[in-house]
């Protein structure tokens, strides 16, 4: 047998082009999971040489912790259920303790707080929180809140929250408040 110097050679002079193309078939068709998170506005950063927390008088914090067996409990010993959380919520921040809010609905309480501008959730989870309990907590004080004010446009404003304008919207959320602290874990 004789050897041949004559070697096939592979055409690549396309391969550059399906490549491009496998690239963008798979751009176009793969899922990016992306993660969502709680959507909250941090607070502004205060100067160090000014104490910027007011003091807050204690019947105004309603303290809401989860344990490491993702137990509920409320002002540190009350363990209830995830499904109570909202209704013990929209009960203290609607409380109106100190008579000024002339549009809330609360039982007047004394030892709960004065009113929602005033009123403070306190949330603090252990190490061992689960992540799906956590949220499930954070959506339960959401729609405390939701609840509140969208029975303030309704009672109050006579629309319903979806025909509200941006100044109606902003004096919906300055009678109801987000105020909500999470507290190191500990």
């Amino acid at each position: 047998m004789r050897h041949s110097k004559f070697r096939p050679e592979i055409n690549a002079g396309s391969m550059a082009d399906i490549a491009f193309l496998l690239l963008i078939f798979f751009l176009v068709t793969a899922t990016i999971s992306t993660d969502e998170g709680i959507n909250r506005m941090l607070p502004k950063e205060c100067p160090t040489e000014i104490d910027c927390t007011p003091p807050i008088n204690k019947r105004n914090i309603l303290q809401v912790m989860i344990n490491d067996k993702d137990q509920i409990m409320i002002g540190g010993n009350t363990i209830i259920k995830l499904e109570d959380l909202r209704d013990i919520a929209k009960d203290f921040l609607d409380n109106n303790g100190d008579g000024s809010c002339m549009y809330c609905n609360g039982k007047k309480d004394t030892v709960s707080s004065d009113n929602p501008k005033e009123a403070v959730i306190s949330l603090q989870n252990s190490k061992l929180t689960s992540y799906k309990q956590y949220v499930a907590v954070q959506n339960e004080l959401t729609k405390a809140y939701c609840e509140l004010r969208n029975a303030y446009a309704k009672n109050i404003l006579h629309k319903s929250t979806d025909d509200l304008t941006k100044v109606e919207q902003k004096q919906v959320r300055d009678a109801y408040p987000f105020i909500l602290s999470e507290a190191e874990t500990k």
